[in-house]
């Protein structure tokens, strides 16, 4: 497309392929935002575009992506605020004519499979290194490593007598994030192989966070989680933290098994064709050209290609 549209605390401008948000750098754009920077977003990341009446006389454009597109958005599992999503574009009343040409235009280009979710992380994490400071500790990632370094006025005797943590992104399987927004926020890594009844409900990486009542081992003795509090862990910090181990995560995991193509020659496994053929066996059964053990045989063969 080519074209830029400007709104509240971002820019959003149309490359051929993809969409990159630009976002502001001020006092009223959320620090989550001014911590992004930009975000350069594929079209076939997206699964829908939609434009509704925002506050104040706004309306908003959101670009939805695909659930498994974008780590940020795997990590974080509900938990943003509307105010702190990405993906939103408020603009004045008065364009919304100009919101809803964009809209229509986004819509255009979204992929055939815009509705299923995606097989990998299509929209880049925030790159490390990064570092942020927690309640009981300080956690650091390098790109390959997750680091805890606990702190003498908030951690526990347990993360005391456990010492230090590091890490590989190699042995994890996954990120659990709770924001700090809500009670008992943390953020835990999830040990490759980890055992649920050893600690609680199996984690699901990226796809919520257990309620850390429900775990056996609390988030405050687990030497794997960083807690958060008042000022420890915000969302800008903690987020792209969370998003970026995840990313790495998922880099190193080994990759999904592809079923391998049908040999040439081999039966099709077309549910109508399969159905056709069962119709003209019938037929040539009830026609008497076929016994009844052949029948039976025969209609189990085409059964089993189903």
């Amino acid at each position: 497309m080519g074209d830029v549209l400007a709104g509240n605390h971002a820019t959003w401008e149309f490359d051929t392929d993809s969409l990159l948000i630009r976002f502001e750098r001020g006092i009223r754009t959320p620090r989550l935002f001014q911590s992004l920077r930009e975000r350069r977003v594929p079209y076939a990341a997206l699964s829908s575009v939609a434009l509704s009446p925002g506050k104040r006389g706004t309306v908003v454009l959101h670009a939805v992506p695909r659930p498994g597109a974008d780590p940020l958005l795997e990590a974080a599992a509900g938990q943003l605020k509307e105010g702190c999503d990405p993906y939103r574009l408020a603009l004045p009343a008065d364009r919304e004519a100009l919101a809803e040409y964009y809209a229509d235009e986004l819509r255009s280009v979204l992929a055939p499979d815009a509705s299923r979710p995606a097989e990998r992380f299509m929209v880049a994490a925030p790159e490390a290194p990064m570092q942020f400071k927690a309640y009981d500790g300080r956690a650091g990632f390098d790109g390959s490593r997750v680091s805890f370094r606990w702190s003498w006025t908030g951690a526990s005797s347990a993360k005391w007598k456990a010492g230090d943590q590091t890490f590989p992104v190699a042995e994890l399987s996954g990120v659990e994030w709770r924001s700090p927004d809500a009670v008992e926020g943390y953020l835990r890594l999830v040990p490759r192989g980890a055992s649920p009844e050893a600690d609680g409900p199996a984690p699901v990486p990226g796809q919520g966070c257990p309620d850390a009542a429900s775990r056996r081992v609390q988030a405050d003795q687990d030497p794997a989680a960083v807690l958060f509090g008042l000022g420890y862990g915000p969302v800008h910090e903690s987020l792209p933290f969370a998003a970026a181990v995840l990313e790495s995560v998922r880099r190193t995991q080994p990759a999904p098994l592809v079923p391998a193509p049908a040999p040439v020659g081999a039966p099709l496994r077309d549910p109508a064709a399969v159905a056709e053929r069962m119709r003209h066996l019938g037929e040539l059964h009830r026609a008497g050209l076929v016994t009844d053990d052949e029948y039976s045989a025969k209609k189990a063969e085409l059964l089993a290609e189903l």
